[in-house]
């Protein structure tokens, strides 16, 4: 459906029997609720949702923060539209699919997991937003998925998830798009590894910065569009899923920064499943195994081949090909994990509107819940 953006002051300033012709079309605004709560609402919690609101024929569905955007949108709906809705760009299908024309955002998707998650996802009828900060990759990612020509969408958003204004700024980008936020993936995250000795304080901050300081960045955006939209829609769930690691369920030598992160992040995931049920927005984890063919392992001169290699953790190796070997016989499963096995475990935790809170490993039986 084709939206309006309007102005707080100019709801708050508006006989609600008289908002259709303000904004130049019919639309029900207070459908779900009685005006003067809903209004009474929104000033409440101003602050929280930026100075614009999203509005769809249904009722309110998100938030908006730049004006300009906001005003230019605007102009673009009213034009095209000339006060007549579009019809909706894809239909619901008999079978309901867990994802199906859902707003999916990914951080860190422009490679790796991130990338085989959109992929997959967008194959399943996802609109999906990578976020990453490589704008090199990630828009070209998103120009090969919208050239298959499907009803679904990909959008690219630069963003660094180690600054809270950088998310803010994301999130924003994404609710002016498309209307609002469905699942949060904060899939971002980097890998420095060495002893204590080895450890330069700079690069611990850093790697705790994107893996554990991200996570909560992420949330805290994603959580207050979701909790708008759950507000005024009493049957919707939303999702914000953390990739986290088998390094989050297990110490990893002389890996300390990034497991201490993905520990940590697992913490959040807990605390804030707890916080955030009681406005239907769920909150879990999945910890893969070992994506050995992605850049995080082999990178020639970043991945964890190399770094492990240097670092020593593997005694007696000499070669990139020998530390791999290594960490290949050590999965049960005789395989490394696949972004197609993240995905099942994705699919589960939105589909199962009963579980919150949880770690799901995904790790080929190299680490068991205990």
């Amino acid at each position: 459906k084709v939206a309006i953006f309007v102005s707080i002051d100019q709801l708050l300033e508006t006989d609600p029997v008289n908002i259709s012709s303000k904004l130049g079309r019919s639309v029900s605004v207070f459908k779900n609720g009685e005006p003067g709560k809903i209004i009474q609402d929104i000033n409440q919690t101003r602050k929280d949702i930026g100075e614009y609101l999203f509005i769809e024929e249904l009722g309110l569905i998100g938030i908006g923060v730049n004006k300009s955007k906001v005003e230019q949108k605007l102009f673009v709906v009213r034009k095209s539209t000339e006060g007549r809705a579009l019809p909706e760009s894809v239909a619901v299908p008999q079978i309901k699919k867990s994802v199906y024309n859902k707003i999916v955002m990914i951080t860190g998707g422009a490679q790796g997991f991130g990338e085989g998650i959109a992929r997959n996802l967008f194959k399943l009828g996802a609109n999906i937003i990578i976020g990453d900060i490589n704008s090199e990759k990630g828009e070209a990612l998103v120009r090969e998925l919208n050239e298959q020509k499907t009803p679904n969408r990909a959008l690219f958003v630069k963003v660094n998830v180690a600054d809270p204004i950088s998310v803010d700024e994301a999130v924003a980008e994404v609710v002016l798009e498309y209307g609002g936020m469905d699942v949060m993936i904060s899939n971002a995250g980097i890998l420095k590894a060495g002893s204590l000795e080895e450890m330069d304080p700079d690069d611990f901050n850093m790697v705790t910065r994107v893996n554990y300081s991200g996570f909560f960045h992420c949330t805290r955006s994603a959580s207050r569009v979701m909790k708008l939209q759950n507000r005024y829609n009493k049957n919707n769930y939303s999702d914000i899923i953390q990739i986290n690691s088998k390094s989050g369920l297990s110490g990893s030598k002389k890996n300390f920064a990034y497991a201490g992160g993905k520990f940590g992040g697992i913490g959040l995931v807990q605390s804030f499943a707890l916080e955030l049920i009681s406005d239907r927005i769920k909150v879990n984890a999945i910890c893969p195994g070992n994506y050995f063919e992605g850049p995080l392992w082999s990178d020639p001169r970043d991945g964890l081949f190399v770094q492990y290699l240097e670092a020593g953790k593997v005694p007696g190796a000499k070669s990139v090909a020998e530390v791999k070997k290594h960490y290949e016989s050590m999965v049960p499963a005789g395989r490394g994990c696949q972004p197609e096995d993240v995905v099942k475990a994705i699919l589960y935790v939105i589909d199962q509107e009963y579980e919150t809170g949880q770690a799901v490993p995904v790790t080929g039986g190299q680490v068991m819940l205990k």
